[in-house]
């Protein structure tokens, strides 16, 4: 089923996630619907969260995820019960509201440090119908995981501050 339709962003620079948001947007202007399931994120007091309300019933964010950071090197049994979690919801998602954007922010993450298994996730993409666009989002994008996509693009980060504090309406 699925055809060209898998985009993923993976690499150290900042701004996937925001890029994906940029195609939400575009998306909801064009009156279609769009789903963003967020792994590994639970804080509510992000502006893709904080402003569903306003942008209507085509904007659906769902998270399964701590309010806090999850241990990259050693995920617990309840940071891994969130993603599975929200990879059965995703797939329930597809099937029943049938999106034409379906975005799994930090879902790269989440399979690189071992919360999902990356067979069963390109699994899911394969079943995906053409109808429906995926963006895959996160740092440590899996080989395989890049291989599947139809479109990959790695951010790099040229340059930074050394020392960074996070602004809302930019970073969060």
């Amino acid at each position: 089923m699925g055809t060209n339709n898998i985009y993923l962003w993976t690499g150290s620079g900042a701004g996937k996630t925001t890029s994906a948001l940029g195609v939400a947007l575009r998306a909801l202007g064009h009156n279609r619907k769009v789903v963003i399931i967020q792994f590994m994120k639970g804080r509510k007091n992000v502006g893709e969260y904080a402003i569903k309300r306003k942008l209507g019933k085509n904007y659906k964010i769902y998270q399964f995820g701590r309010a806090g950071w999850v241990n990259l090197n050693h995920p617990s049994n309840f940071d891994k019960m969130l993603a599975h979690k929200g990879f059965e919801f995703a797939k329930r998602i597809v099937k029943n509201v049938k999106p034409f954007l379906l975005i799994l922010d930090e879902i790269n993450l989440a399979i690189g440090h071992g919360l999902l298994d990356v067979r069963k996730v390109i699994h899911f993409l394969n079943s995906v119908p053409s109808s429906t666009n995926v963006y895959l989002i996160g740092r440590h994008a899996p080989y395989e995981l890049r291989n599947r996509a139809d479109y990959v693009n790695e951010v790099v980060a040229v340059k930074q501050p050394r020392k960074w504090k996070p602004k809302k309406g930019i970073d969060y």
